[in-house]
């Protein structure tokens, strides 16, 4: 057995190159991704720079602890506050009058040159443990102006490499499963032999498994190589990208277990990728195989479509599920990024079912034999077709559905930002139940009579005109939102709670339609405070190291102490906090990573594939010249052949962005939110051109060679 597989990879080389380099690609982004994400969580940690002369560092109140009920018992959540308060007028006396006290950058935070235990015992006495923080050694950090930021940073680059690295495994098998498959369609005739020697079908799997796992080391092994080689260039891109602080850097033999994880993950994608085409070789007669070895009768298995048809079903029923209970879900960065994935795979397994009407049905220019050959090779070239849509499907689809998502989320978000007139950033916090603490990103108006005339706001229930010092306008999420509830509420700076009256409810809306309130419960707004020591500026601060794209996301971990047996825990940010980052630098630079990733596998797949096709199709294409074919007229039917696979695979694409942004256009709408549909068409036209020139090139090549 091994030395035909041995004998098997010398011969066919050149069909196993495209698999080869699309797993050795593969592993080494994970490779990289891994090595990223390991220097994401194990960032090294950083000087004090603040108060780096001084051993003590007291901070004032930088978050908010409230007592709530977990069962029986109680447990104290924390929530970060948007900025620290400054130290206590009392507790700065009694430290100087003991120790030097030291200020750098403003009041939140002075430095204390005295032994650790003694400045707690005095803070502990004076206003307690919750109104003031003792940070000693590398906690004095979080004091720094862009600690709060490098933490942000930090998860934003870890989501970011999750999903390119989820990315990367999902195309990977994709393609080189479809690789695998296309393979053994042109392998039948070998088959065929073999067992016409007297192999057994046993015998023919385990043989192109064999070949499979020898093909999946040594492009583990190449790609974790290519991996430990640019894992330092991606640090410094991200770097420059400004995704990631400037100190951040991915050392290359730094861990072990990125190695490990890349390398088997290859072998088994491999291995997994080749598993369904081994059982179709398997079941490939002496006889048949010979008799049918040019002729796609079987292009759909029952398997296949059973399958592909089980997950397109999926992926719609998920579509239309999340619609129903949760619309803004699909608002969500790691819904939109995620949930097409499903769709894309169930179309691609159905593809061959598709080829042929889709085919038939393209009229092309012209009336000529050309045009003619062109439309029916491809209809009745099954296999070889739906071998080159496949990895164009996918590219369009990702970039159709993950920047079109993106765009009318942002614009949609956009067109909210533009109501709210007259208003400033705040934040409050609510209590949700007994159990949890919400945090919500806030409006503060000064002018509440001017700002009711003015704003444009999707009210569903009261009035804006309402809205006074003892009141609140809320939107849908709130847990109590109707007019005349009472809330309680603690203000920006940890004040509370307030109890306020609600005065209107707002629809839900993209994320932009946030609580309001009177700039008199907004002590410190963002806007007053921008540039302030420990103060982040923009939407994102002070949401905490948790936070996400999407909504719903944890924004920060609770560290307070809890009573009886509770223990403090993390707080949630309300979905208006946390779905304003889809438009962001770093998010788009995630989604051109995501889609230069499938790019590059989809051009990989069309040289690949069509390479092998067309190597394999000198009878027919002599046959064509001794008919009277000019050497030109056959380029052009190869040439066409391959675009019309590639218009083949645009259309499916298309059709899977359409679902997707289809169902993002209905969750807009049933959350009041400005529907504005984005589709990149200059994206997905310059991804198609690129798939069409890539596509060209592989086939007229082997066709202009074998046609001297």
């Amino acid at each position: 057995m091994l030395t035909v597989v041995l004998a098997g990879l010398r011969t066919r080389w050149a069909s196993f190159l495209g698999g080869f380099t699309a797993l050795a690609l593969g592993v080494g982004l994970l490779t990289v991704m891994g090595l990223g994400l390991s220097a994401t969580v194990g960032a090294p940690e950083r000087a004090p720079e603040r108060f780096a002369s001084s051993p003590v560092v007291v901070q004032g109140q930088d978050r908010l602890s409230v007592e709530v009920r977990r069962g029986p018992e109680a447990a104290v959540v924390t929530a970060p506050l948007d900025r620290p308060q400054p130290v206590d007028t009392e507790l700065l006396r009694e430290l100087r009058a003991r120790w030097t006290v030291t200020s750098s950058g403003g009041p939140d935070a002075v430095g204390v040159d005295g032994p650790a235990d003694e400045v707690r015992a005095v803070v502990r006495a004076t206003v307690g443990d919750r109104t003031a923080r003792v940070l000693t050694g590398a906690e004095r950090r979080a004091v720094d102006p862009d600690a709060a930021r490098d933490a942000r940073a930090l998860v934003t680059l870890n989501a970011l490499l999750g999903t390119a690295g989820g990315v990367t495994a999902f195309v990977s098998v994709f393609v080189v499963a479809s690789t695998f498959a296309f393979a053994v369609a042109l392998r039948r005739r070998e088959y065929g032999l073999l067992r016409t020697a007297g192999a057994t079908p046993g015998q023919v799997r385990r043989l192109l498994l064999a070949e499979a796992a020898a093909v999946g080391v040594l492009a583990s092994a190449a790609g974790c190589l290519l991996g430990a080689w640019g894992a330092p260039r991606l640090a410094r891109a991200l770097v420059d990208g400004e995704v990631a602080p400037s100190w951040f850097t991915i050392g290359a033999s730094a861990v072990s277990w990125p190695y490990h994880a890349a390398f088997w993950t290859g072998v088994t994608v491999a291995v997994a990728g080749a598993l369904a085409a081994s059982r179709r070789a398997g079941r490939v007669g002496p006889t048949a195989a010979l008799r049918e070895a040019d002729v796609d009768t079987d292009a759909l298995p029952l398997g296949r479509a059973l399958c592909g048809g089980a997950l397109l079903l999926t992926g719609l029923a998920l579509l239309a599920w999340t619609y129903a209970t949760d619309p803004s879900a699909l608002l969500k960065r790691k819904t939109y990024t995620t949930q097409p994935m499903l769709l894309i795979t169930g179309v691609a397994l159905l593809a061959p079912a598709l080829v042929r009407p889709l085919a038939r049905v393209v009229r092309l220019p012209g009336a000529s034999a050309t045009a003619m050959l062109v439309r029916e090779n491809s209809a009745a070239a099954v296999r070889r077709t739906a071998a080159v849509a496949a990895p164009v499907l996918v590219t369009v689809a990702l970039a159709g559905t993950l920047l079109g998502s993106a765009a009318s989320v942002g614009a949609a978000r956009a067109t909210e930002t533009g109501r709210q007139t007259g208003s400033a950033e705040t934040s409050v916090f609510v209590r949700d139940g007994a159990e949890a603490l919400v945090k919500y990103r806030a409006r503060a108006v000064p002018d509440p009579g001017r700002w009711a005339a003015e704003a444009r706001l999707p009210v569903v229930a009261g009035d804006l005109r309402d809205l006074d010092d003892r009141s609140i306008v809320v939107n849908e999420e709130f847990e109590r939102h109707a007019v005349g509830d009472r809330v309680d509420v603690w203000l920006a700076d940890g004040r509370g709670p307030v109890r306020l009256r609600v005065a209107a409810v707002l629809a839900l809306g993209a994320g932009g339609n946030e609580p309001y309130v009177t700039r008199a419960n907004a002590p410190g707004t963002l806007a007053e405070e921008a540039g302030s020591p420990g103060t982040g500026s923009g939407r994102g601060a002070g949401a905490g190291a948790g936070a996400d794209t999407g909504t719903g996301a944890s924004a920060g971990a609770g560290g307070g102490a809890g009573t009886g047996a509770g223990a403090a825990n993390t707080v949630t940010a309300a979905p208006s906090a946390e779905i304003w980052a889809a438009g962001s630098p770093q998010t788009r630079l995630g989604l051109v990573l995501v889609l230069g990733i499938a790019l590059v596998y989809t051009v990989i797949a069309l040289a690949n594939t069509l390479l092998m096709a067309t190597s394999v199709r000198g009878p027919e294409l002599v046959s064509l010249r001794l008919a009277g074919a000019t050497r030109a007229q056959i380029l052009r039917v190869v040439a066409g052949e391959s675009l019309l696979a590639v218009g083949i695979g645009t259309v499916l694409g298309l059709g899977v962005a359409a679902l997707c942004l289809g169902g993002l256009a209905a969750a807009l709408a049933s959350l009041a939110a400005p529907v504005s549909l984005t589709v990149p068409w200059a994206t997905v036209a310059a991804a198609a051109g690129t798939c069409a020139a890539v596509a060209a090139g592989a086939a007229v090549l082997p066709a202009w060679r074998l046609t001297r």
